[in-house]
């Protein structure tokens, strides 16, 4: 089981939205918007993934790694290792 099992319909939800903001995004230059205006909305369309993002990194802290580091050993170390990766990439991007 994914740690986000439990609001996979939230996270769905987001993801449709940027995928609705990237569409909008294609319109946008097909119609020669102005250069700003597509700008201003690709930074939205980064944060609403961002958002989602962070959404996923919480569940995955909330349950995925609290549930490996109250079993211990290894586990605990390999999930807390993953996750700094994952807090590491979003950090970059």
């Amino acid at each position: 089981m994914t740690g986000y099992q439990n609001h996979k319909d939230d996270i769905l939800r987001r993801l449709r939205r940027v995928e609705g903001q990237v569409r909008g995004l294609q319109r946008m230059v097909s119609e020669d918007t102005y250069c700003i205006n597509v700008l201003t909305q690709v930074s939205a369309t980064n944060a609403a993934l961002q958002s989602c993002a962070l959404a996923l990194l919480d569940e995955h802290l909330n349950c995925c790694v609290t549930e490996a580091i109250g079993k211990g050993g290894g586990e605990a170390r390999e999930k807390v290792t993953e996750a700094s990766a994952a807090i590491a990439r979003l950090v970059r991007s």
